[in-house]
């Protein structure tokens, strides 16, 4: 969305009319006390991102559903962060960064306690829905303030910087989550919100800035409804096909792609026709902006499918128990976290290029390898191949978020992070829908080819197709960027 403001020129003083302080640093363009907070909404919405996938066989049995339809209580809040970003940003000009960001982390922190009473899934999905929109409001509005006032020599850093603490919260997530359902109740993963979100409202207060409201656009509104309900047609669509059950109706489901289709196009004819669209386009004209979000948008969606898929094999495919299979997942995360301090290096050495297109490549032959595993298989090869796959995580989204605003002018860098966080938001959102759908589908086809096969069986067939699907960002970042894309910001200079 074109923003009616003027971003700061790269180096210069942070705008407090822009959330952040003056004086807080002209030459890293970090308001570090702001970069903390945001950071900590960023760990609080991927906490609720990750976490309730090790707790989904309990959450399944306490609400009387299956375990693999918890992923409809995911892809809702993720969808949701998805389509609320656009709008998120667009109140922020309207009403100032201190309202919106205070207003997104009270109905965030109210609506985890809600999730925690909910008394059945669909009540379940629609309260999470209300924490996505709290969520899709929070964290944008310290990564706008920090990428508006931040030099592309300092960008590398800036972006570890901000990186580093989101990390957190998929480390502890696995084992959290583990924990909490086999000891306690997965109720308190939603509660533990609680604390932390009053922590932040009460940070918010003291130190966003609220600044003087200035003349914006009017909203979007047929571009949001057009969006909305393009996503929304699609993952229904998605959680009917494959699902395993017999009276699924087929009329209905190609109704919703149908429809899913339709709105898209509609909303994307949009974006070109109107004079202030939801999605400003404008950065899809940058190379490295346009090839880093195509590629990117599947890396992210391969991705966030592997955390829903391996606590469900590791419980349902395995019969271990949810503290270890959290255990267990915690390697992928620690190889995320303990790679992290060697990322940069490992940019400016190799160049954005390489990066990028090694880590999908490996982060391929990664799941192939997870497509061999067995119950049998020993548990040393299990943590390495999830610990290397954290790993290559952590690097090809070090690069992918880094890159892609490489060559982004500043005045361009609002409107190229709004439409990029909703990319991202969208890919990650499919992704736990997609990983569902390639289990059902593996399901429905082994029961019909291989009826006596384990029940780690689907689990294997999900994760050799997400390595095939891995093979679509190595060749479009092989064959999409020059050897010296980005290298302003990979040397730092």
């Amino acid at each position: 969305m074109t923003s009616a403001r003027q971003d700061a020129p790269s180096g210069a003083q942070p705008d407090p009319a822009s959330g952040g302080a003056p004086g807080a640093g002209a030459d890293s363009g970090l308001n570090r006390p702001l970069a903390v907070l945001a950071a900590i909404t960023f760990f609080m919405e991927n906490l609720d991102g990750t976490i309730i996938a090790t707790a989904a066989p309990a959450i399944a049995r306490d609400l009387g559903t299956q375990p693999v339809a918890i992923n409809a209580a995911m892809t809702s809040y993720l969808i949701t962060l998805a389509v609320g970003i656009p709008v998120s940003g667009w109140l922020t000009d309207r009403f100032g960064a201190r309202r919106v960001f205070m207003l997104a982390i009270a109905i965030f922190t109210l609506s985890s306690a809600l999730c925690a009473m909910s008394p059945n899934l669909a009540v379940l999905c629609l309260v999470r829905v209300v924490q996505g929109i709290g969520g899709s409001m929070m964290v944008p509005v310290g990564r706008l303030v920090v990428l508006r006032n931040t030099s592309k020599r300092n960008l590398l850093a800036a972006t570890a910087y901000l990186t580093w603490p989101a990390l957190l919260a998929p480390v502890i997530a696995p084992t959290l989550g583990g924990w909490l359902a086999s000891y306690a109740s997965w109720h308190w993963i939603f509660l533990i919100n609680i604390p932390i979100g009053i922590g932040c409202f009460i940070a918010a207060w003291i130190l966003v800035t609220d600044p003087p409201v200035p003349t914006v656009p009017r909203l979007d509104w047929i571009g949001f409804v057009l969006c909305g309900g393009s996503l929304a047609a699609l993952l229904l669509g998605l959680e009917q096909i494959g699902g395993g059950d017999r009276s699924t109706n087929w009329l209905l489901t190609a109704a919703l792609l149908v429809l899913a289709v339709v709105l898209g196009i509609a909303f994307w004819r949009g974006l070109k026709r109107r004079e202030h669209p939801l999605l400003d386009l404008g950065a899809m004209r940058v190379p490295t902006f346009r090839v880093v979000n195509a590629s990117g948008m599947v890396y992210r969606l391969v991705i966030s499918a592997a955390p829903f898929l391996l606590p469900l094999m590791f419980q349902i495919g395995y019969g271990w128990s949810a503290a270890r299979a959290g255990l267990m997942v915690m390697a992928l995360f620690a190889g995320n976290v303990l790679i992290k301090p060697a990322t940069s290096p490992l940019i400016r050495r190799f160049g954005f290029k390489t990066i990028v297109v090694g880590s999908s490549l490996l982060g391929g032959v990664v799941f192939a390898g997870c497509a061999m595993l067995t119950p049998q298989s020993p548990v040393w090869v299990m943590v390495l191949l999830l610990f290397a796959s954290g790993m290559f995580r952590s690097i090809g989204f070090s690069g992918y978020n880094s890159l892609q605003f490489a060559d982004i002018p500043v005045p361009q860098m609002s409107e190229a992070n709004t439409l990029s966080s909703t990319i991202g938001q969208i890919a990650a959102g499919l992704g736990v829908a997609f990983g569902a759908l390639a289990l059902r589908g593996a399901d429905g086809i082994l029961a019909v080819t291989h009826p006596h096969v384990g029940p780690e069986g689907p689990y294997r067939i999900a994760f050799a197709i997400l390595a095939v699907i891995m093979l679509y960002p190595v060749l479009e970042g092989g064959f999409g960027l020059h050897r010296r894309s980005g290298a302003e910001v990979a040397t730092g200079r």
